[in-house]
């Protein structure tokens, strides 16, 4: 099996979930962790003794025996870092958001083609054993046409001080939209409001209307009393519940819907209760793969280094979810537009 070499840049928050899954993957070499704190650093040096604790991430770009790089740090400092990374040959695992606009995006992309690179974000919900259970079901046909799609993720916190709400967990969702629905909205229509003295929008609504009769809305707050991760998505066949706070059953499909008749009756009284027919059918609460989503993403990294694959999460699926951030945020600050509009 064909070892990979692997380096860390960023070891605050979501640095050290990267280093656990990493360095638990047999065919990876975990060479470096860097962070500009080195008190980051010496907490965890007695634990990793094999790894060369840096603050200077350079001395990555240099090592020409290291195959790939991770990027675990704020946004704002990822294309920089990404495109350092790329040119000097190193395959490339960005945190999300991917970049800071689109065409940084776009940059990243053309010179991963260019020379041959992995290129991959860490869209990490995607890789979800009940996401991957829900992604089926849709190419299924399970649930039938795409009526709807309802996403709440709110929270007390984390209060961002670089990005706002939409960007910091909306992120997330549209990961979530790209890779169910497969399609990009025809408009955007956000609202979102700041209520400290940043102005950084800490509560959002977002509704996302499609070239058909699908229609998709999500609500995102750090300023939420209760933690809430549910997502609702309607069929003509069937509909389904996605909670991820459950700690199990965090799937649910119900058969229930509407069955609408094709030939109205005559009298206006029976045409009006006989239009809609309810369906009451059961629930079902299929089982999912319990695999840790970071742990199935990092091994799907390696792989699609060795074995050279296009990743699930590729730079093109980054830049669609950046460029739907893109358009939510000039929603927000251009309130006058009752809709921006997805450009072809």
């Amino acid at each position: 099996m064909q070892q990979i070499s692997v380096g860390i840049i960023g070891y605050g928050y979501w640095g050290p979930n990267f280093v656990r899954n990493f360095s638990e993957i047999d065919n990876v070499d975990l060479k470096y962790i860097c962070d500009l704190n080195p008190a980051n650093l010496e907490r965890h040096r007695s634990r990793y003794k094999s790894v060369n604790f840096i603050t200077d991430y350079t001395l990555m770009l240099e090592d020409k025996d290291l195959n790939a790089i991770v990027i675990a740090t704020p946004v704002d400092s990822h294309y920089e870092l990404a495109k350092q990374a790329l040119k000097a040959g190193k395959h490339v695992l960005l945190s999300k958001p991917m970049c800071r606009s689109s065409a940084q995006c776009e940059d990243l992309i053309a010179i991963a083609e260019e020379k041959g690179l992995v290129l991959m974000v860490d869209h990490t919900f995607v890789y979800h054993g009940p996401v991957r259970l829900i992604k089926q079901l849709i190419d299924d046909g399970e649930l039938g046409t795409l009526l709807y799609l309802s996403s709440t993720r709110i929270n007390l916190g984390l209060f961002q001080n670089d990005v706002n709400v939409i960007w910091d967990l909306g992120a997330h969702d549209f990961s979530l939209l790209d890779h169910l629905i497969g399609r990009a909205p025809r408009s955007i229509q956000a609202i979102g409001k700041s209520h400290t003295e940043t102005r950084i929008e800490d509560v959002a609504f977002m509704t996302m209307e499609f070239e058909d009769d699908f229609i998709a809305h999500f609500h995102v707050s750090w300023l939420s009393p209760v933690k809430i991760r549910e997502m609702l998505i309607g069929g003509t066949r069937k509909m389904l519940a996605f909670d991820d706070h459950r700690p199990i059953e965090k799937v649910r499909i119900y058969d229930k819907g509407i069955e609408l008749l094709s030939k109205p009756p005559e009298t206006e009284t029976a045409r009006y209760k006989a239009l809609v027919q309810y369906r009451h059918g059961e629930m079902k609460a299929p089982v999912y793969d319990m695999t840790e989503a970071l742990k199935y993403e990092t091994l799907h990294f390696v792989d699609c280094i060795v074995n050279k694959k296009v990743p699930l999460t590729d730079g093109h699926s980054g830049l669609r979810v950046v460029r739907l951030l893109e358009l939510a945020e000039e929603s927000i600050k251009r309130p006058s537009l009752a809709n921006v509009k997805m450009e072809k």
